[in-house]
């Protein structure tokens, strides 16, 4: 009896870490963006009196996660005692102790740990160097490939000026511009190419440094990008709704955080979630009390209490298509999203047909088989910018399926299995929450529809 009752226990116990096993491995890795990540590279381009120049460039591989304002922050540890005489097409947010060096040029930068963000736009042309100065703004890779780099140029001091007495930096960070970015050791890998201007000429990185953030590819590489790390609570919800139910299905309850009404309330420097009577007919924003600004996502007190609430609505079935209405509202008084975009997970997705006023690209991570997921954003100029809180706090389209033998309105299949919006998991109804078929109501598949119709043929024929 004994021996199995310890059995037993051991099960439970393997169980239990098999199922935080599981849960670890859901949140950090990502099977609509398997290989997504964020690679810095680190390529010396030439020596000088006590150290040497290099460019930096960021890559951001990930199809759907894009850095919004303020922007990517990239730091590092020095090796040694360096130090940073300038740059070019970004900054260092700290200058330091400068005090021991001497001479009669003041560094840039003297931090044991420096932090670096990209300029602002508009800055003048001697500053900027390729792919800076958007305000460390780093679109998708799958929405914008364009607008997915940013490089700036460091001449480093006190490090030698050989490539055996040079030692790069270690220790790196990144915040996008939150947390949630963890960052493996930087190795060395094959010298950069870069071409000329003309396209005629290509000169090599004397040596370069490569780091891989939010490397989701294989087990090698160490550096995740956790959803859980990056706040502690999801931002967004679905809710659904059908032509043949009058029932709208909310977001599940306290999906986000649960409702703590602060009107008129001063904000304190805490990460508690205030939110505001809608019936107060002048309703005052609580304000940080150290820097005085609106404090970050706040709402209206509603029962979910997400930022963003995301609306699924199967509007239309036709004879041989399905129709769909999407409404993305930004409850968030206090913020704008730009570059917003929208990845949904639906097994007829192979069959979409068009959208109507959202941009459309499908994603196949694992080839055209895996057809079953799609990436929306908005149409640049018109509606790209998803605004605040407020009246214009939302964008809508509509998107049209065709119908093939899976196709069925029964036991919920019309909804997404999976919604993320910038990246990040929504939280969905529980399926036996999905809005049902009136009592009585058989809906066929299409292959018994055109099964019985061939029937029915047949036996007319033959009578």
């Amino acid at each position: 009896m004994r021996q199995s009752a310890w059995c037993l226990s051991f099960l439970a116990l393997s169980l239990l870490l098999a199922v935080h096993v599981f849960h670890y491995d859901a949140v950090a890795f990502d099977s609509l963006d398997p290989t997504g990540n964020i690679t810095i590279k680190w390529d010396v381009m030439q020596w000088t009196g006590d150290g040497y120049q290099a460019t930096v460039t960021l890559y951001n591989w990930q199809l759907y996660r894009h850095i919004d304002s303020p922007g990517w922050v990239l730091g590092w540890t020095w090796a040694k005692k360096e130090i940073i005489w300038n740059m070019v097409g970004a900054q260092a947010t700290d200058q330091g102790d400068c005090s021991k060096v001497t001479g009669g040029t003041i560094p840039h930068s003297c931090a044991p740990s420096p932090q670096i963000v990209d300029l602002l736009p508009g800055v003048p042309y001697s500053q900027q160097t390729a792919n800076c100065c958007r305000g460390g703004v780093l679109s998708a890779f799958a929405q914008d490939p364009s607008n997915s780099v940013a490089s700036f140029i460091i001449i480093v001091g006190r490090s030698g000026n050989t490539n055996t007495s040079v030692v790069l930096p270690k220790k790196f960070t990144l915040a996008g511009p939150g947390p949630g970015y963890t960052c493996s050791a930087a190795t060395k890998v094959p010298k950069t190419r870069f071409l000329s201007p003309d396209r005629r000429r290509t000169t090599l990185a004397l040596m370069l440094n490569k780091v891989v953030h939010l490397c989701l590819c294989s087990d090698m590489e160490p550096c995740i990008y956790s959803q859980t790390q990056a706040q502690k609570a999801p931002s967004c919800c679905v809710s659904f709704s059908a032509f043949y139910n009058s029932t709208i299905v909310p977001c599940p309850k306290c999906a986000c955080d649960c409702p703590t009404n602060g009107t008129n309330v001063a904000l304190a420097d805490t990460t508690n979630q205030l939110c505001i009577d809608r019936n107060d007919p002048h309703p005052v924003l609580p304000t940080s009390k150290s820097t005085g600004i609106v404090a970050p996502d706040m709402l209206y007190c509603t029962q979910d209490m997400c930022p963003v609430k995301i609306h699924w609505h199967v509007k239309v079935n036709y004879q041989e298509y399905w129709r769909v209405k999407l409404t993305i509202t930004n409850r968030d008084l206090s913020r704008n999203f730009s570059l917003w975009n929208m990845v949904a997970q639906h097994p007829n997705f192979r069959n979409f047909t068009e959208a109507f006023s959202f941009s459309y690209k499908p994603l196949n991570p694992y080839g055209p088989s895996s057809n079953n997921s799609a990436l929306f954003w908005g149409v640049k100029f018109y509606n790209d910018m998803l605004m605040q809180g407020g009246p214009d706090g939302n964008v809508q389209s509509e998107i049209l399926f065709r119908k093939d033998s899976l196709f069925t309105l029964a036991s919920g299949w019309a909804f997404p299995h999976r919604i993320l919006f910038n990246g990040d998991e929504c939280v969905l109804p529980e399926p036996d929450q999905y809005p049902s078929l009136p009592s009585g109501t058989i809906v066929p598949r299409v292959g018994i529809l055109v099964l019985l119709v061939v029937v029915i043929f047949a036996l007319a024929a033959l009578l």
